[in-house]
């Protein structure tokens, strides 16, 4: 069994889906203080709007484009959710009759953080659900931030926020997952990217190539992506906790009866992506389908409204997800090809209170 010391994710995580009034208004039933919000319009071809607490609620940055962090009017995180005020900009987070969703993580500790060769300027940190927010100014040399997590992130995302336009990199470590089906070799070392198709094996990504993380730092190398000398930089890492998130990897059979994965807990958000044929990002969260099979799909690498397709088509059991898209859908393209997701829980399969989960 499962067991987690995450009894209730939504302590840590959760979806909210609200509309926007154009105007000032609350967005309650979070359930936390959110540290990190990404925002998106359901309805409307708008950006992928991410804000957090780190950096502060007036900057953003778009997964769907190169450009550095915006500055926009004083949202502000809550107790429980986040006040929005009237925003006209094009990608506006509050459009006046738009339909969104925001996706909420909470993280944690503040203080500063030390073991690195470069200290960030400000962190927000959360061993116990895995999940950190490092801002740190890059040097040109390889080198280390320490994460605090506990345990070796299994996702990373960089992006740089101010000195220049840079494409969004992505290190996913198929080797530091608690998942057998992460075992697919000779990935720990590529960079993804939300903007640019394909992937890179360069070793200026992930500090000469010795590796991407540890259970103590992540490593950076001297592109300038990630580690230009004096620019800017925000990254958000992700690590494997029990019964809450895990990092999953999988080989797409081209079959409607597609792969199981387990996760040991009932999902609540999958962020999936293909390496052998890029573009094929995808969000799906339990909030905006709740039953199966889930087929609303929103990508984070375009600003495409909501579609309701096969694309991404999967069940979200109590121990884990079911691939169902056949062999044209982005989830399960083509035999063989190399499929990774994060999944964040919605219940664990058996808590630490020995309650066990239902499926959908």
């Amino acid at each position: 069994m499962a067991y987690t010391t995450i009894n209730k994710s939504t302590d840590y995580f959760n979806t909210k889906l609200y509309t926007g009034n154009g105007g000032n208004q609350t967005i309650t039933g979070v359930g936390f203080q959110p540290d990190w919000v990404w925002f998106k319009s359901r309805d409307a071809g708008n950006s992928h709007a991410l804000v957090d607490s780190v950096r502060g609620t007036t900057k953003v940055s778009y997964s769907d484009t190169t450009a550095a962090e915006q500055t926009i009017s004083a949202q502000t995180f809550n107790a429980d959710g986040f006040a929005l005020v009237q925003d006209g900009g094009a990608n506006s987070i509050n459009s006046n009759g738009s339909t969104k969703v925001a996706w909420s993580w909470k993280a944690g500790t503040t203080s500063s953080i030390s073991g690195g060769t470069i200290t960030p300027s400000g962190v927000s940190i959360s061993a116990a659900s895995g999940f950190g927010i490092y801002k740190y100014t890059g040097t040109g040399s390889n080198g280390t931030i320490a994460h605090g997590l506990g345990t070796a992130p299994s996702l990373v995302i960089v992006k740089k926020i101010v000195g220049g336009t840079d494409n969004w990199t992505i290190y996913y470590n198929p080797q530091g997952g608690t998942s057998p089906q992460t075992q697919l070799n000779g990935q720990e070392n590529r960079a993804m990217f939300f903007n640019t198709n394909g992937f890179s094996t360069s070793a200026t990504y992930w500090n000469g190539g010795s590796g991407a993380a540890t259970s103590t730092v992540f490593n950076l190398g001297t592109t300038g992506v990630v580690n230009e000398s004096g620019h800017q930089y925000i990254a958000y890492a992700f690590a494997d906790v029990i019964g809450y998130q895990r990092f999953c990897g999988w080989y797409a059979n081209a079959d409607s009866n597609g792969p199981f994965l387990y996760t040991g807990f009932k999902p609540a958000y999958f962020l999936m992506f293909n390496i052998n044929n890029s573009g094929r990002w995808m969000i799906a969260d339990s909030t905006r389908n709740t039953f199966n099979v889930i087929d609303k799909k929103l990508s984070p690498h375009n600003a495409n409204a909501e579609s309701t397709t096969g694309d991404i088509a999967c069940d979200f059991l109590s121990n884990g997800i079911k691939i169902r898209g056949g062999s044209t859908s982005d989830i399960n393209y083509a035999n063989g090809n190399m499929m990774y997701g994060l999944a964040i829980a919605e219940a664990p399969l058996v808590g630490s209170n020995n309650v066990p989960s239902n499926a959908r």
